[in-house]
């Protein structure tokens, strides 16, 4: 597989969100990456990066980040190895990385777990994998006027905006800023590495999606729909009509980006989503996750110090307010319980 984020043209809409992109190649091995962070932790960040295909070329790129990293004054290298290969013999992903000194990050970026879908198979064989609604949506929408048109233009990314805060808002989840899905559009859009779909119903916009292509993959990557037109379920049609198109572009798989892992609850960040995209069938895939390798040691500690006093600012505010109804509501109670108090101590004086 190739991912869209170790491309050439997510470098240059990275360089347009006024980003520093580097690059590092080798024996083996390469590498895309930004420099991030500000004075209280500068960092180069490789996402779903380095790609290596051997645990040596994956030291070599180590290295290489470790030298890029060190001479734009970065603290530490953040990276994915989802696409590389870091083990010798029957050691776990997560050994052969803190073997070679590297952290888990305090934040997870990229998804560490996903669904892939194998295209390079006929489209009936894709189709049986769904669950039976999903087929059925796919074949059957178009009798109640709904359609969905790719399009060229980078201007349609505002029918996606237009309805994704209230899809945000529904599924409780952070998207991505306007700002940020504009310059994806205007840069990707061109260049065949982004896609954008629009729904309509009998001829009216009433959602769209926003999928990106590297060379053999498309990854499902934002959607929206009008919510007053829900029981038309036309969010999954239009994934489906998206992988099929996948396919018929010559295109290898479909990720769906982002699942949580097995056994996971409520409270994982991708929860909401995963009985969702399972339906369209594929594999479940498991990445290693984010990890950090300090360059200066000194400097990452200091920087994870920095970032746990802000977390734990944060919980604090987030919890005041919580804290504070709270003695409101115990408040009436305990000063009855001190008048009783008082009226039981006033008589036994008495009598």
């Amino acid at each position: 597989m190739t991912n869209i984020l170790q491309s050439k043209a997510w470098a240059d809409f990275q360089t347009a969100l006024g980003h520093t992109v580097l690059h590092g190649e080798g024996q083996g091995f390469s590498w895309q990456a930004t420099v991030e962070g500000n004075s209280t932790g500068r960092y180069l960040y490789t996402p779903y990066g380095p790609i290596a295909d051997s645990p040596q070329a994956f030291d070599a790129a180590l290295d290489s980040l470790k030298a890029a990293a060190h001479e734009h004054g970065c603290w530490f290298v953040r990276v994915e190895p989802a696409f590389a290969q870091i083990q010798d013999g029957l050691e776990t992903p997560e050994a052969a990385l803190r073997r070679r000194g590297l952290k888990i990050a305090p934040r997870q970026v990229q998804p560490g777990h996903t669904q892939i879908i194998d295209l390079d198979r006929d489209e009936d064989a894709i189709l049986k994998d769904m669950k039976s609604t999903k087929r059925n949506l796919h074949r059957n929408i178009h009798k109640k006027g709904v359609t969905f048109t790719p399009s060229t233009d980078p201007q349609d990314v505002a029918v996606l905006l237009k309805y994704l805060d209230q899809t945000a808002e529904r599924k409780n989840f952070n998207r991505q800023q306007d700002d940020y899905l504009r310059t994806a559009a205007e840069v990707l859009v061109p260049q065949g590495a982004g896609v954008l779909y629009i729904a309509r119903l009998d001829g009216e916009p009433i959602g769209a999606a926003f999928a990106y292509d590297s060379d053999d993959t498309r990854t499902y990557a934002h959607a929206a729909m009008d919510s007053t037109h829900r029981k038309l379920s036309a969010g999954s049609a239009l994934v489906v009509r998206m992988i099929v198109d996948a396919r018929e572009k010559g295109l290898k798989h479909f990720d769906l980006f982002g699942t949580a892992p097995e056994g996971a609850g409520p409270e994982h960040e991708w929860y909401g989503f995963t009985k969702f995209k399972q339906e369209f069938g594929g594999e479940p895939v498991a990445y290693p996750g984010t990890w950090d390798l300090p360059v200066s040691p000194a400097k990452y500690a200091a920087y994870m110090g920095i970032r746990g006093a802000r977390e734990s600012v944060s919980t604090a505010k987030t919890k005041a307010p919580a804290l504070v109804a709270g003695l409101r509501e115990k408040a009436p109670g305990a000063l009855s319980g001190l008048k009783q108090k008082a009226r039981s101590v006033t008589k036994r004086r008495s009598s």
